[in-house]
């Protein structure tokens, strides 16, 4: 053939490769409110680094007539870019062949990247709009879910994965997302069932819309499947790129380091304030956050699930840091069993890739009651102790007011090899609250008393004053400083600083038997 030959074919099958399903499917997918997958890699991706891999594989099956039903690319595209400079291995799901099902040769695209990304130490991005496995492949379909899983556990605490849904995820094709570190949804538009409400109903009898079953919002409050909800594809874009520029490219660096105008020695003057005198009295944890944080900036993870407790990402002088604080004004900031499970991952994610923990405390300790310790809030709860623990990366703790009984030591403690344990004047540290603690101590004493009421507020005053406050831990040296709010920034910054070379090893072993 002459060269004109050749080069006329190659545009011809890279044309083929770029119609996807054709311009009828294309143009439902655009009437459902959603991008193809090619403008999702494009919107995701930095302009022009885009290297498309396996562009014109084709599945091998020859039952039910697919053998005529051949598109190159068969229904997923793979390759390579680039995120802000950063090298990147993404897959997206075309849902206009076969609506995005999963055949062998489909999986094995999917594969080749994800071992491309462990080789070089890079992230893997899934863009997930599928009907799930092509049922007329049968078991290759299947066991092709099975590989992809595999690498997804191999992978896992080695190179971010992240998983953005944005159409349906239903049977096996949930599991993938499932095990990687963050999924993300958009609303309304994107699904994750393991059995559709078709079965549901077949089965149980109940009714149940795609919506409720399996919507953003049922994940993103209910189950804790997903991480973040955005609003449309444009918004995925942005949180995948903004989440990215927190992590590092793997489990051997640091997360890039971003700096920006704020001072390093800024005043908090607004955390003067903050904590009420009433010790009954809610406030804003998050306004902590964003006092401490560079230029105010928060990339709060699991916003709407657990709300009890807060995680997420900041920058400290330009270094990412990971978060985990109380939040007073839901629940009191007691931990329960879903506020223990979300923190204990974020914590072990966190520690994988070298990203420092900041613990703002406020905790009066685990939530009572039937639902909990039927759920299972002891071995919950040990989750977030073996996680904090275990960790050992840089770890430093903010009591702001409130830590009682067992939840002080859980929440990494000086005890469980925190470096450094700061409180604020605010804080109270106990086995538990004066109310409480006078009740057990002085059950007699009350008992005898002329005006009972009069002698236990005098009581609870004195124990008040005795052991709710930082001092007598101080004086032990559970609480390395005790300072002033206002200064919180700057304290925290200067921790950290001081800890970039820290060495700490756990015993050699397999792993660990985390109360899973």
């Amino acid at each position: 053939m002459e060269r004109d030959e050749l080069l006329a074919r190659l545009a011809e099958m890279e044309e083929a490769a770029l119609a996807g399903g054709g311009e009828a499917r294309v143009r439902k997918q655009h009437e459902a409110g959603k991008w193809t997958a090619r403008e999702r890699i494009e919107g995701l991706l930095d302009a022009g680094t885009f290297m498309e891999l396996d562009a014109f594989v084709l599945h091998q099956c020859r039952d039910f007539g697919l053998e005529k039903q051949r598109y190159p690319g068969d229904g997923v595209i793979t390759g390579y870019g680039r995120i802000d400079g950063r090298l990147v291995y993404v897959f997206a799901q075309d849902f206009t062949v076969f609506g995005g099902s999963l055949s062998a040769a489909h999986a094995q695209k999917i594969c080749k990247v994800m071992d491309h990304a462990m080789r070089n130490g890079a992230p893997v991005i899934g863009l997930n709009d599928s009907g799930g496995a092509r049922i007329q492949e049968g078991v290759a379909s299947l066991g092709g879910y099975a590989d992809i899983f595999l690498r997804n556990t191999l992978a896992s605490g080695v190179v971010p994965q992240i998983s953005a849904i944005l159409g349906p995820c239903a049977g096996g094709a949930v599991y993938s997302p499932a095990i990687t570190d963050f999924v993300a949804m958009v609303d309304q538009t994107a699904y994750m069932f393991v059995t559709g409400p078709d079965v549901v109903k077949t089965v149980t009898h109940e009714e149940v819309t795609k919506e409720d079953l399996g919507g953003a919002d049922t994940h993103n409050r209910k189950s804790g499947v997903a991480h973040f909800k955005v609003a449309d594809e444009a918004a995925m874009v942005g949180l995948l790129r903004r989440l990215l520029s927190y992590l590092p490219q793997n489990n051997l660096e640091e997360a890039p380091r971003r700096l920006g105008n704020d001072p390093v020695d800024r005043s908090c003057t607004e955390l003067k304030e903050l904590v009420p005198t009433n010790p009954n009295k809610p406030y804003d944890i998050k306004d902590v956050i964003r006092s401490v944080a560079d230029e105010g900036a928060f990339l709060e993870v699991q916003p709407d699930f657990a709300a009890n407790i807060v995680i997420g990402f900041v920058r400290l002088n330009g270094y990412s840091v990971g978060v985990v604080a109380n939040q007073p004004m839901v629940l009191a900031g007691c931990l329960d069993v879903d506020s223990s499970i979300k923190a204990a991952r974020f914590v072990r994610f966190c520690d994988a890739f070298n990203i420092p923990l900041l613990t703002l405390v406020d905790v009066p300790g685990f939530l009572p009651g039937t639902a909990q310790e039927y759920g299972g809030i002891i071995r919950n709860g040990a989750k977030l102790l073996y996680a904090f623990a275990e960790a050992t990366v840089p770890k430093v703790t903010v009591i702001t007011r409130k830590a009682y009984g067992g939840a002080y030591d859980v929440m990494n403690s000086k005890h469980i090899r925190a470096d450094f344990n700061f409180a604020w004047p605010t804080a109270e540290i106990a086995v538990m609250g004066p109310d409480g603690a006078v009740n057990i101590i002085y059950r007699g004493k009350m008992a005898e008393a002329e005006d009972p009421v009069a002698t236990k507020a005098e009581l609870v005053e004195e124990y008040r004053r005795t052991f709710a406050n930082p001092y007598r831990a101080a004086e032990l040296g559970f609480v390395d400083a005790v300072i002033r709010p206002e200064d919180t920034r700057k304290v925290l910054i200067d921790a950290f600083a001081s800890l970039e070379n820290k060495r700490a090893e756990n015993p050699p072993k397999k792993h660990g038997n985390i109360p899973l």
